[in-house]
């Protein structure tokens, strides 16, 4: 999916990722296990999860990107998911 057909808030989201923030929640930049198996195989730590803003929402909300890589602000690959794990897009920059 490309990037600029992303919700705003997530393309503010991933443009922080690659300058280290600022993030949304502390738990952003956590280790991200991939217990769906949803994203390809990985060893533990190459995924971190990062919060996408959900205007209204109370909580972290469903919207997050989850990048792969061993460099945070350098990923290898980034994936948008609206509904919290179930379906995964990859981003297109």
């Amino acid at each position: 999916m490309p990037l600029a057909q992303l919700p705003a808030e997530a393309q503010v989201t991933y443009r922080a990722i690659h300058t280290g923030g600022p993030f949304v929640s502390s738990k952003d930049g956590g280790v991200f296990g991939n217990r769906e198996h949803a994203l390809p195989a990985e060893t533990r730590g190459y995924y971190r999860e990062y919060t996408v803003a959900t205007p209204g929402a109370r909580d972290r909300g469903a919207r997050r990107i989850v990048c792969g890589g061993r460099i945070p602000v350098a990923p290898t690959t980034c994936f948008y998911t609206g509904d919290h794990y179930a379906s995964f897009k990859r981003i297109r920059p």
